[in-house]
């Protein structure tokens, strides 16, 4: 369906050749003489645009542009002007016109200046519309924890959320690094802005200067169209760059540029300005790779402004139960569901590689492999059965162990495992608490580190 346009001018030949060229244009275009003609004929039709001259009998196009703004203030009213009138124009825009035309002016410059004007109400629309989606959309996962090592980063999350200085997250894989940048853009000035994600060891390093800066068209072989990059996307916002030790070091000299400079160069085109924060990620250490020269000194201390390290998760396993249950209550089918102590134990005393991704993982097989509601270590997966669980903690020699040498072992690796908390402890050993806190005085236990 065409756009429609409402055209007020006086002069009946001039009206004539506005119209003949916007609805050559494919406009419908409605006319009036002139602003109290005018004026019901937009209250009729409301439409995106009126083009009015400012001098005509009666109503001037100044007092138009303000009956219109006041009953529909998103119009976009443009004026025509004579050359002599035109700071009265810029003045007429500064109470709320879209733009002028000067006379005289050519059908090309119309038609430019209207499309000009349509795509602005376009984008203008668009800029409602993701408001409302984001004042209206979840708020980001939370970070779940409170031992003592989420907690620290949280607290720097919070600190360092205020600038716009880069941030390095360092941490294993599935520690959550990606869930800590998106807390510091939603924590930030930034966070009505986009946040955009990209993986380095994702995407092929031929393709990854493209992705990440964009390109114009004809800039290489395939490219049909302009596109943006992730940076030019990230405008305004963050962006998170994953697995940053993957970075090809020929691309590293623009990131650095980027950062610097804020200027971003996309392929076959000229530079642009750009506003973005940058969050990166690795769990390499990185300064490891400097040091064998795999990545630029300079670029590493441009993003390691806020250092982060994010702990693994066998270093917050008092965290484990609490994440467990919010896995459960996320899972619409695991309502009923409950995990014995003997389960909840086992899940704390094993060093989980893999981080809160693996544990995740881990939770919703046995959710949906399960064979009733109450889960015990039965329905571990193989890897993390009790027996290979106890077996790792034990250790026992071959020439053999007394019983109490035996008993004290277990307790000593058990708190250990269960990084110094002593119920959790009692729980894996399945003894009560009580009977943990004399088997420590019996055997002088103090240190299991």
């Amino acid at each position: 369906m065409s756009e429609t346009i409402l055209l007020i001018d006086d002069d009946a030949s001039m009206r004539r050749v506005i119209e003949f060229t916007l609805v050559e244009a494919g406009y419908q275009v409605l006319t009036a003489a002139s602003g109290e003609e005018a004026l019901p004929l937009f209250r009729q039709h409301y439409p995106p645009l009126v083009i009015t001259d400012v001098r005509m009998e009666g109503m001037s196009g100044y007092q138009v542009l303000e009956k219109i703004l006041a009953e529909s203030p998103k119009t976009l009213v443009m004026i025509i002007t004579a050359y002599s009138t035109v700071e009265q124009a810029v003045g007429a825009m500064k109470s709320g016109a879209y733009d002028y035309l000067t006379k005289p002016f050519s059908g090309e410059q119309l038609r430019l200046a209207v499309a000009r004007a349509f795509e602005y109400r376009a984008l203008q629309r668009e800029n409602r519309q993701l408001h409302a989606v984001l004042q209206h959309q979840d708020p980001p996962r939370q970070v779940i924890g409170e031992s003592a090592a989420i907690s620290s980063v949280l607290e720097q999350v919070r600190k360092v959320a205020s600038s716009q200085a880069p941030v390095l997250l360092s941490g294993e894989s599935g520690t959550g690094k990606e869930l800590i940048a998106r807390q510091i853009h939603h924590e930030s000035s930034r966070r009505m802005a986009p946040f955009i994600a990209i993986n380095c060891a994702a995407i092929p390093h031929d393709l990854l200067e493209s992705e990440l800066f964009g390109h114009v068209r004809g800039a290489f072989s395939g490219a049909v169209r302009d596109q943006k990059g992730r940076f030019e996307l990230a405008d305004g916002g963050t962006l998170f760059l994953d697995e940053i030790a993957e970075l090809p070091l020929t691309l590293q000299p623009k990131l650095l540029r980027a950062l610097q400079e804020k200027q971003i160069e996309p392929l076959g085109g000229r530079s642009r300005t750009i506003d973005v924060r940058l969050v990166a990620a690795s769990n390499r250490d990185l300064q490891e790779e400097v040091q064998q020269q795999r990545f630029r000194q300079d670029l590493y201390y441009r993003l390691a402004v806020v250092p982060l390290q994010l702990p693994p998760l066998r270093q917050r396993r008092e965290d484990i139960p609490i994440l467990v249950s919010h896995f459960l209550a996320n899972y619409p089918q695991a309502r009923n569901v409950r995990f014995s102590d003997d389960l909840m134990a086992a899940l704390c005393a094993y060093d989980w590689p893999g981080n809160i991704r693996e544990l995740h993982n881990v939770i919703e097989q046995m959710l949906i492999l399960r064979h009733g509601d109450l889960l015990d270590c039965g329905d571990l997966p193989a890897h993390l059965t009790q027996k290979n669980v106890k077996h790792q903690i034990l250790n026992l020699p071959k020439e053999g162990y007394s019983l109490e040498a035996l008993e004290r072992e277990a307790v000593v690796q058990a708190l250990r495992y269960c990084h110094g908390n002593k119920s959790q402890a009692a729980a894996f050993l399945q003894i009560p608490r009580h009977t943990l806190l004399y088997r420590l005085e019996k055997y002088a236990i103090e240190q299991w580190e």
